[in-house]
């Protein structure tokens, strides 16, 4: 690895105790006084009565604390490493400075077993993220660690109230315990590990997620998908779904039937409860792999809050981002394949040409990216490609693999410009797209902040597979 080009940040060796950590937290906090998240071992019930699960997870809780701020905070988070391996946490969405980003010897040490790490920074956009391990991320977020990060718009649109959804899946045995079988490479290989049980805020699916409303609520519902490799695809019958932003940037307000969240993936929507008191309405989660019923929305006995639906518009406020101008726009290709599946390709692992059979037996590699397979963190090589800082980017990529990969790009947003050579409707802001199988996509944006960012599937299989880079803005 070149050292020269990355910024190392050394953890400090003094450990703190589990006394006195809040169950979850509210607004920012001051510098002089971090929040704290500590990662540690937990067990729970699934549902009401059930047997014990182990996971990991932050502060004793799965999913982790909410993290709250407003626009323009500054955040000062200490965290705290209760495992027995090393870990680091990645503020999935946000715009940090690089040495922030979280991510094992590419933008920081490790933080061993019994350490902690300051991760400090300016939160500059809103929005709804999320934060987990970039550290064997493929064992790590199904163990359970994870957690939503939701950061105010200045102005808040009008709603009843707010809800947030982290939704997840694990892999439970007949007795109740994880099954520990993480890294195969008939996952890596193929659509990645699928838990057998879908969660919802930690919890198991099904009718016991009962929500009540009210008739004439509204209510804003933020969508956070922290699975490592399923994709959902949310109904939620006798109601129209409002959009109102993807990975936490406004987009125009539209109403669709179906919301689909890719690993990594966020969307907020809107939802007017018009229906009448007594009803009930699933939401449930349809296609490949669909896990049926997710959760209920119960109508409450009370009065009808209103008639008609709230006459405040529900756009949002978009953030600050710098549009890709295309006649200035350097011009990028990335072609993605591998698999199980997939066509025979040769790629360089280590600087060796090499069969996607060998890859697989003898590396534990199964994707490649521009034709070359990367190993984790701590044996990345060079950049995909490196520009400099304000340039323009216009970023081809395409999947030439059996199988859906939602793409990452760390420290930046992109704009998703077209699908096939179609341009898309809403020319959306995006951090994770979702590329279907054989599809390619065009997506732009400026290259306005510095360092050498990750850009892998979400899928997290995939990435310890192989499809994981960095872009390095220089």
């Amino acid at each position: 690895m070149n050292l020269s080009r990355r910024t190392l940040i050394k953890s400090s060796s003094a450990a703190l105790g589990l006394a006195g950590l809040p169950a979850a937290v509210a607004w920012a906090q001051t510098k002089s006084k971090p929040i704290h998240l500590t990662t540690g071992f937990v067990e729970k019930e699934l549902r009401p009565g059930g047997p014990m699960a182990n996971f990991w997870g932050f502060n004793g809780s799965v999913p982790g604390p909410v993290m709250r701020y407003r626009k323009g905070d500054a955040a000062s988070i200490m965290v705290s490493n209760g495992l027995s391996v090393d870990t680091a946490v990645h503020w999935h969405g946000l715009r940090v400075p690089n040495a922030m980003d979280g991510v094992p010897n590419v933008t920081q040490h490790p933080i061993k077993p019994g350490e902690n790490m300051l991760y400090e920074y300016r939160v500059h956009d809103s929005g709804t993220f999320w934060y987990h391990p970039h550290q064997s991320s493929f064992e790590q977020v199904p163990r359970g660690l994870y957690g939503a990060y939701i950061v105010e718009e200045d102005k808040p649109i009008e709603v009843d109230r707010e809800e947030i959804w982290v939704l997840s899946d694990v892999k439970i045995s007949a007795n109740g315990r994880q099954v520990e079988d993480f890294g195969r490479i008939l996952d890596l290989a193929n659509e990645g590990r699928i838990g057998n049980q879908v969660l919802l805020n930690g919890n198991a699916v099904g009718a016991n997620q009962k929500f009540a409303v009210r008739s004439g609520e509204r209510v804003r519902l933020r969508l956070v998908n922290a699975a490592s490799a399923r994709i959902f695809n949310l109904k939620l019958a006798g109601h129209g779904i409002t959009v109102i932003a993807y990975d936490g940037q406004a987009v125009e307000p539209h109403v669709v039937e179906q919301v689909t969240l890719g690993p990594g993936m966020r969307i907020d929507v809107v939802i007017d409860f018009m229906q009448k008191a007594g009803t009930i309405f699933s939401v449930t989660d349809s296609g490949h792999r669909g896990a049926g019923e997710i959760a209920q929305f119960a109508y409450s006995s009370e009065k009808m809050l209103r008639d008609k639906p709230m006459a405040a518009p529900v756009r949002i406020a978009a953030n600050a981002i710098v549009a890709p101008i295309l006649k200035r726009a350097q011009e990028h290709f990335i072609i993605f394949q591998g698999g199980m599946r997939g066509a025979p390709v040769i790629g360089n692992v280590d600087g060796q040409p090499t069969k996607t059979q060998e890859m697989m037996e003898k590396y534990g590699l199964a994707w490649t990216m521009n034709y070359t397979a990367q190993h984790e963190h701590a044996q990345m090589h060079e950049p995909l490609f490196s520009v400099r800082k304000g340039e323009h980017i216009l970023l081809h990529m395409i999947n030439s693999t059996d199988f859906a990969h939602p793409m990452h790009l760390h420290g930046h947003f992109f704009k998703v410009l077209a699908i096939n050579g179609q341009q898309t409707r809403f020319q959306e802001w995006r951090d994770t797209v979702l590329m279907n199988p054989r599809d390619s996509m065009d997506v732009a944006f400026v290259a306005d902040n510095p360092g050498e960012w990750m850009f892998h599937c979400h899928i997290l299989d995939h990435a310890a597979g192989g499809m994981m880079g960095t872009i390095a803005v220089e």
